[in-house]
């Protein structure tokens, strides 16, 4: 078996290693302060190992405290990482409040001279932090089903290994612990730590880094002031594919639009268009794709509609937009939308049924404006 103090020092420097790979990643990408919960996890890890590593055949209680005292501070903030990672909440208080406790309870029993109970409590709460952790990797799986999973077994196993360790020393029943634990599940802890916390900081870098290429994307195709895609990732999606018969395609463009930000300047433009988006976003179904193509130009697309029922949602929408005007600090911003209808026939492109909703837009614009205008229907077989 491998000597204690080598698998110390493997540990230390593989928790060191992951500080600093987390830290020049979180520099990279500031928002991701996740990160900064498991660095500082490691970090304190590392403080733990150093302390135990240099204790020179000390084992009292000082340096119990002073060694595990950080160690149980580091697994609470690799919780707290775990959990800001797998629900993007920033939420500090319950993982903070219960790090506390866990301190707490374990440094009292240790200052009450029971260093047997106190490092029994010391291996259950980081064994749970590590179950909490698994859990809320679980919970978040379906974004990244292969490497959350793997991280799920790794949190799992490392927490079994503090479970075994806080098990067999209650079976040995000491109430004071002149020497370091040394049976197979502490070899087994020891192992996990190595395994664990470089396998778990691997995936924690991997899956950040897939996110923030998803982010990219993401970004790459939403319109930054509504939210809504923009022009080219609707067309990705749809330009080039045969859409479905009873396909609705229907086109906005806000009445005046100009002369908004002309006489009464871009910023109340700009509400206008994010206050457009928004009823947009609550006049259509949750499948329905909806897009900000051009300036004021607008473009919803509803697969399975029929004509009519396609109309009543542009007419619905352009209504709601009519009667619940965009709001400044002073003043009320008052617009009104046309839109055009088209719904697809058999073997039509996207672009071609847009081409005939965006016909129709410009007749109701021709028409007198605030209103909807249908296409001419196509046979559908």
């Amino acid at each position: 078996m491998i000597d204690n103090a080598t698998l110390l020092t493997a540990i230390a420097f593989s928790s060191a290693a992951l500080m600093l790979a987390m830290l020049i990643s979180w520099l990279n990408t500031r928002s991701d302060s996740y990160l900064v919960s498991w660095a500082m996890g490691m970090a304190l890890i590392v403080v733990s190992l150093a302390v135990l590593g240099l204790r020179n055949g000390r084992y009292d209680i000082a340096l119990q405290i002073t060694a595990f005292a950080p160690l149980i501070a580091g697994m609470a903030l690799v919780q707290l990482g775990a959990y800001r990672f797998a629900t993007s909440s920033n939420r500090l208080a319950p993982s903070l409040w219960l790090g506390f406790i866990a301190l707490s309870s374990m440094t009292l029993v240790f200052l009450l001279g029971f260093s047997g109970p106190a490092t029994v409590i010391l291996n259950a709460w980081c064994a749970l932090f590590m179950a909490l952790s698994a859990y809320h990797y679980w919970g978040a799986r379906q974004e990244a089903p292969l490497p959350m999973i793997a991280s799920v077994i790794l949190f799992g196993l490392t927490g079994l290994s503090f479970l075994a360790c806080s098990i067999l020393l209650l079976i040995e029943g000491e109430m004071v612990l002149l020497t370091p634990p040394n049976n197979w599940a502490e070899q087994f802890n020891s192992i996990m730590a190595i395994v664990g916390l470089t396998g778990l900081g691997a995936l924690a870098l991997t899956l950040n880094q897939s996110r923030i290429t998803r982010r990219h994307r993401n970004e790459a195709q939403t319109d930054a002031m509504t939210g809504l895609l923009n022009r080219r990732a609707l067309f990705e999606r749809l330009q080039a594919q045969e859409i479905a018969p009873h396909t609705a395609v229907l086109m906005f463009d806000i009445d005046h639009f100009k002369q908004i930000n002309d006489q009464r300047g871009h910023g109340a433009g700009d509400v206008v268009i994010q206050h457009f988006g928004i009823i947009m976003q609550r006049g259509v179904r949750e499948q329905d794709i909806i897009a900000r193509i051009g300036g004021e130009e607008f473009c919803a697309v509803l697969p399975g509609m029929a004509l009519e029922s396609a109309y009543a949602v542009a007419e619905r929408i352009r209504n709601d937009f009519d009667n619940h005007p965009a709001r400044m600090v002073s003043e009320t911003l008052r617009a009104t939308v046309s839109a055009g209808v088209a719904t697809s026939a058999m073997g039509e492109t996207f672009s071609t049924v847009l081409s005939r909703a965006d016909a129709a837009l410009y007749a109701a614009k021709r028409g007198g404006r605030n209103r909807v205008n249908r296409d001419a229907p196509r046979h559908a077989y």
